[in-house]
């Protein structure tokens, strides 16, 4: 609970103050002469500045909401502990944080793979230790295949259909187009490239993500695309279709799909993880735990957390 409030004290509150002064000042406005451009751009600047030092000040202080999490984590009737110590994980954070920097964001997956493996090296349980196998090198060809290529493809189509219809007058001044089929159908294009691109690229990155190794086991997700791809679509469109009152389910189908599809080998040793799903208890519990955070405002979000991840990790199994 303290480090949930401080989260909120720390980083929620200023973090939404900070956002609506840049939305703000990313207004077009007119500007006055150069004198008032470039005291735009020193309050854009400052406020940016301010913007980055509490993505630091959050995730120093997710460090130990993490740290809390892994330490509560119970396999086999041993609890896990966890040996990584903050000014390593901050420093390891700034650095990794100011190299994406420098590189315009280029380093970010080797970022992400470091956080990783921090996390995963440090969870304990007795003389055993998790080990993340993924490589940066591999999260940046899934970023840049599955999401950047793509995006950029179906921009140009749109971008090339919108000339062509007249539309990009319209739209370089952020009005809306006149209704047309072209329009339409452009418009339909870039919704559902957008979501297709998004089911592929998140399936791609938590494949990447299951990659570890414990006690000599080798823990993978077998999995197949299509197939995977069809019932995160599917889970998905009952959310959209439901206006998100079946999310909870949605979620545990599909959190049981990819367990049961997640395998630890070691020589010929097989072993597979699995849930067991009771659909109906499982939404009433969890939208029972979400309700209680709306009407707390948030403020049981801290005992929401825990009695959820507690939930789903006592009906999560692994087969002998």
């Amino acid at each position: 609970m303290p480090v949930w409030l401080l989260f909120i004290v720390l980083y929620i509150i200023p973090y939404s103050i900070v956002q609506g002064h840049i939305q703000e000042l990313n207004k077009v406005q007119p500007v006055d002469g150069m004198t008032e451009a470039f005291q735009r751009m020193g309050a854009m600047f400052s406020w940016q500045a301010l913007s980055l030092f509490l993505f630091v000040l959050e995730y120093a202080i997710l460090f130990f909401i993490y740290k809390m999490t892994i330490e509560g984590v119970e396999f086999k009737e041993k609890v896990f502990s966890f040996s990584g110590q903050f000014g390593s994980f901050i420093s390891l954070f700034i650095g990794n944080l100011l190299l994406t920097i420098i590189t315009l964001g280029i380093y970010g997956p080797w970022f992400m793979t470091n956080m990783y493996k921090f996390f995963a090296t440090n969870a304990k349980q007795g003389e055993h230790n998790l080990d993340f196998k993924g490589k940066g090198s591999d999260l940046f060809l899934i970023i840049l295949v599955t999401l950047l290529i793509p995006m950029l493809v179906v921009g140009a189509i749109v971008m090339i259909g919108a000339f062509i219809g007249g539309f990009w007058k319209a739209l370089i001044h952020q009005q809306m187009p006149e209704m047309s089929g072209l329009f339409i159908g452009l418009l339909i294009l870039a919704v559902v490239a957008a979501i297709f691109i998004t089911v592929f690229f998140m399936y791609y990155c938590y494949k990447w993500c299951v990659n570890l190794s414990f006690k000599g086991y080798e823990i993978k997700w077998e999995t197949e695309l299509w197939s995977s791809v069809q019932q995160i679509l599917v889970q998905t469109g009952l959310c959209v279709i439901t206006l998100g009152i079946y999310s909870p389910v949605a979620s545990l189908r599909l959190y049981k799909y990819f367990a049961e599809r997640t395998v630890a080998r070691k020589e010929s040793i097989v072993k597979k993880f699995g849930y067991e799903l009771a659909a109906g208890d499982d939404f009433l519990f969890i939208w029972g735990q979400i309700l209680l955070c709306i009407i707390t405002l948030g403020i049981y979000f801290p005992w929401a957390y825990c009695k959820i991840s507690d939930y789903i990790l006592c009906k999560t199994y692994v087969e002998e």
